[in-house]
C-alpha cells in the first residue's frame, strides 16, 4: 500500500495525503492520536505499533494483535509464571 493509499483510508484528504504521511514518517510533524489510530486501522496494525521505538517490541505487538482473548490470557499466565520462577 502506498503512503497516499494508507492516508486516504485513514481519512486524510487525498490531495495532501502522501505529503502528510511522509512528514509523519520523517518526524517533521506528529499526527494526533486520532489520526494515528486511523492510520493504524488502515494498515491493520495496533496503534501502539506506531509508537514503538524498537523492532522486537513492534514484532511482539504484531504477534499479540493476532491472538484471541484466551490465547492472550494463556500467554500472560505463562509469562507471569516464568517471571515468578526467575526464568
Amino acid at each position: 500500500m502506498t503512503q497516499e493509499q494508507v492516508a486516504v483510508r485513514a481519512g486524510i484528504d487525498e490531495f495532501s495525503a502522501s505529503a502528510r504521511v511522509s512528514q509523519y514518517e520523517t518526524g517533521k510533524h506528529v499526527p494526533s492520536y486520532g489520526i494515528a489510530r486511523n492510520l493504524a486501522k488502515a494498515m491493520k496494525v495496533p496503534v501502539e505499533f506506531l509508537y514503538t521505538a524498537d523492532d522486537r517490541t513492534a514484532e511482539l505487538l504484531l504477534c499479540w494483535f493476532t491472538l484471541n482473548l484466551s490465547q492472550r490470557t494463556a500467554l500472560l499466565t505463562d509469562i507471569r509464571s516464568r517471571l515468578a520462577a526467575g526464568d
